[in-house]
């Protein structure tokens, strides 16, 4: 028993002293290490320090790299939602717009309500700004013939002077070679008007051989297609007065009439297929007539009668016209080529 006492003592005493030197050793290797830690402390801190300024660098420049990927994604589809946008707000504005003319063309269409009336689009035009002529996608298959008479806008357009199956041309009031016999619906008094390419720049279309006895037609007044007229129904809206003259004659006034269609942007047209059969007076028993599909029948003198009247008044009055005023009112039946107003 006390061998066993003694071993534990000297156990004890080795335990105690082992403790003793790991304390000791670690009291001067802590002493020892100070200066070895202060250089390296001193040279390792500013690597430590760069190491974590270029791991922050790199780490934002990778953000902002992830970032920039997806605002350019972000900014493409956009981009590509607004050219959608832009482009159906486009096709919504020619819907509208399209749609405008429709129904103007479709209140035209309830205003003549007693003729047959079939809309058409233009599909080509001739030179210049004007749609002095033009052709329709409409044509004989559609009941379109010759001398029918054309509207848009809010009143006549022109007249029908070629026709094939599907496609027919239009000669518009605003030609040069163009004369319709007209009327002031409020007097009753007739007048011509007469295309003018050059006049229609100003917005106007030729008002001449008015004759107004009684000076009851004044600017502002409406002019519509006469009764007399050959080819062209009656009533028809042409436009209003826009100025007044009275000719050297003193007989008859001429001036200008703004049109109630705009010649400048015709897109689409409502073609009146019934046509106006004209029977001749006495004079003219012995012309034939042409044939036609007409619904509309008129007896009336011909229009070029009465302005030929209106002429042989002025020279008897005067004996010849002023040569100025020859010049800015042209003799319609010349430029017409088959003589006086249709």
């Amino acid at each position: 028993m006390n061998q066993n006492q003694n071993k534990g003592k000297t156990g004890l005493i080795i335990l105690t002293i082992i403790c003793i030197l790991l304390i000791g050793i670690s009291v001067v290797g802590s002493q020892m290490m100070t200066p070895v830690t202060g250089i390296t402390g001193y040279v390792i801190t500013p690597i430590q320090k760069g190491m974590n300024s270029l791991g922050s660098f790199l780490s934002g420049f990778s953000t902002n790299m992830t970032d920039a990927a997806a605002l350019r994604e972000e900014n493409a589809r956009l981009k590509a939602q607004v050219d959608t946008l832009t482009e159906e707000n486009s096709k919504l504005v020619l819907n509208k717009e399209e749609l405008d003319r429709l129904q103007d063309l479709l209140s035209l269409k309830e205003q003549y309500s007693d003729y047959d009336t079939v809309g058409a689009r233009v599909i080509s035009k001739g030179a210049g700004n004007w749609f002095s002529s033009f052709t329709i996608d409409k044509g004989s298959n559609d009941g379109i013939s010759v001398d029918c008479n054309v509207m848009a806008g809010a009143g006549l357009c022109g007249i029908v002077t070629a026709v094939g199956p599907n496609w027919a041309r239009v000669r518009a009031i605003i030609d040069d070679n163009s004369n319709v016999s007209a009327m002031i619906p409020t007097t009753s008094d007739t007048c011509i008007i007469a295309g003018n390419l050059q006049l229609i720049d100003q917005g106007t279309i030729s008002l001449v051989k008015l004759t107004d006895d009684n000076n009851h037609v004044h600017v502002g007044d409406k002019v519509v297609t006469s009764s007399i007229s050959e080819k062209f129904l009656p009533g028809i809206l042409i436009g209003y007065i826009s100025e007044l003259n009275n000719d050297s004659n003193n007989l008859t006034k001429s001036g200008t009439v703004n049109p109630a269609v705009d010649f400048k942007h015709l897109q689409e047209v409502l073609v009146i297929r019934t046509k106006k059969v004209y029977v001749a007076s006495e004079a003219d028993a012995s012309d034939p007539l042409p044939a036609s599909t007409s619904t509309t029948t008129l007896t009336a003198p011909r229009a070029e009668d009465a302005a030929a009247a209106a002429n042989q008044n002025a020279e008897n009055a005067e004996g010849t016209q002023d040569q100025e005023n020859a010049q800015e009112q042209p003799d319609e039946a010349a430029r017409q080529g088959e003589g006086g107003a249709e």
